[in-house]
């Protein structure tokens, strides 16, 4: 019974972090758009590997020289 008056306030301070937390997240814009998340990992834009006949080795589009 004693611990039960040591968990009951441990319990609310971790409930009124926990509604904060919630609340900043909200606030700052966490939860404007919820569906481009969640489609990113469906949709691939990489483009496939290219093989390099010449020297064998396999190159992606992306990986192109950008420091022109």
């Amino acid at each position: 019974m004693e611990a039960i008056y040591l968990l009951i306030p441990i319990a609310l301070v971790f409930l009124v972090v926990a509604i904060g937390i919630f609340f900043w997240a909200v606030k700052n814009g966490q939860y404007d758009d919820l569906n481009t998340e969640a489609r990113r990992i469906l949709f691939d834009n990489d483009k496939p590997a290219v093989k390099n006949k010449a020297d064998g080795s396999d190159k992606t589009a992306n990986s192109e020289n950008k420091t022109q």
